[in-house]
């Protein structure tokens, strides 16, 4: 992938994440995914793209009940978030898993 297409999809990703249509999911998404895309490898950015697909509720439940979703990747990500917000991580949600079975 050209340097100009990653940017391309940085840039992308990070009016998704900003754009949320709620300020709450504005702030909560937003405000990380503008500190940390710019320095985002494909991986990485391919994981925050599957993340911004996901409904506002349980973006929000993730971060501030500490569900896990049952994808590893999503699931660091959600924990990188949770610190960057200031969130405990192991709050004993750890058994609420809102993935696939």
């Amino acid at each position: 992938m050209s340097d100009a297409q990653m940017d391309l999809r940085r840039r992308r990703a990070l009016y998704r994440a900003t754009h949320r249509g709620s300020k709450e999911m504005d702030f909560l998404l937003g405000r990380y995914a503008a500190e940390t895309i710019p320095e985002m490898s494909s991986p990485d950015l391919a994981v925050m793209e599957e993340l911004i697909e996901a409904p506002d509720p349980l973006i929000a439940e993730c971060i501030y009940e500490g569900t896990v979703l049952g994808e590893p990747a999503l699931d660091e990500l959600i924990g990188r978030m949770r610190r960057f917000h200031g969130f405990k991580d192991g709050a004993g949600n750890e058994n609420k898993n809102r993935g696939k079975q």
